[in-house]
């Protein structure tokens, strides 16, 4: 049963006006159930609306996108088996990000690696009850080192002084989520985004310029946004992403038109050779270069 209130993917996105670069790269989107083959977890805060994969394969397709990275999301816990047969089905053009236990074997390591898999999510916002402790981390880091992986953190601001020092320790790059959650409200001249660019001076973290649905108080289009993101590709070009977060999931409010959050790249990367850099020439290093 979906959890109340949450809202359903887009039922028929526009098609973009902007043409996107060949093997253009959706770096953050999803795959959820369905839940009859890929149950929920029973720890998970929340359930969705099932958004398989030949629903994400359409999608991608309509709106121009060669190539997707699929997330594990907390509502399918350390259960990658809808992650996994999404890539094996995607072939080539997908990697995958797993969440995982850090009592987990190498083999089955190997395993995801050949499917695809190139990274772990640590997830540390507090009100998703998916927080893994600092020894499961520690344990967890200390078995993917023998791959070519990263880690992505899914934090907000209010997060980050405390757990600065251990991303700083982390032997592999890092990725934040979502332009780590900024109050957009606030503009580039904020402390919080003064404590995420500082840590973004360091070579070893990325950002995901991404989810303007989530950090908007103003709504589609979400032009409060625009700021920071130009502000964040500006300054780190080469370790900049892009993803739709499609299927949007937790969102009460709408659901925005993938269409449309495609076209809103031309607001904040009109450059062409910048954006090819984002969605092309980013994702080629970190995910298809290993």
């Amino acid at each position: 049963m979906v959890s109340e209130g949450y809202l359903p993917y887009h039922p028929n996105p526009k098609k973009p006006d902007l043409t996107l670069p060949r093997r253009a790269c959706d770096a953050h989107c999803h795959v959820f159930g369905p839940s009859e083959k890929f149950p929920y977890s029973e720890h998970s805060c929340y359930i969705p609306y099932d958004a398989p994969k030949e629903v994400l394969f359409q999608r991608h397709n309509f709106l121009g996108i060669d190539r997707g990275i699929i997330v594990q999301a907390s509502c399918h816990g350390t259960d990658n088996s809808a992650m996994l047969d999404a890539l094996i089905a995607g072939g080539d053009n997908y990697r995958g990000i797993a969440i995982v236990d850090p009592d987990i074997t190498y083999q089955e390591l190997e395993r995801m690696h050949e499917c695809g898999v190139r990274g772990v999510r640590f997830n540390f916002l507090k009100r998703l009850n998916a927080c893994q402790p600092e020894e499961a981390r520690k344990k967890i880091i200390n078995k993917i080192i023998e791959f070519p992986w990263h880690v992505v953190v899914y934090l907000e601001p209010e997060d980050l002084p405390e757990i600065k020092e251990y991303l700083l320790s982390l032997p592999v790059p890092i990725i934040i989520d979502h332009m780590g959650r900024l109050p957009v409200d606030k503009g580039i001249d904020s402390p919080e985004f003064f404590a995420l660019a500082d840590i973004l001076s360091n070579e070893n973290f990325w950002i995901k310029v991404s989810c303007p649905e989530r950090l908007s108080s103003e709504g589609a289009p979400y032009n409060d946004v625009n700021a920071v993101a130009m502000e964040l590709i500006h300054l780190f070009s080469d370790r900049v992403l892009w993803g739709t977060d499609w299927p949007h999931p937790n969102m009460r409010s709408h659901i925005p038109d993938d269409g449309k959050l495609i076209d809103k790249l031309s607001s904040i990367c009109p450059d062409k050779k910048m954006l090819n850099k984002i969605l092309v020439d980013n994702p080629d290093r970190l995910y298809w270069a290993l």
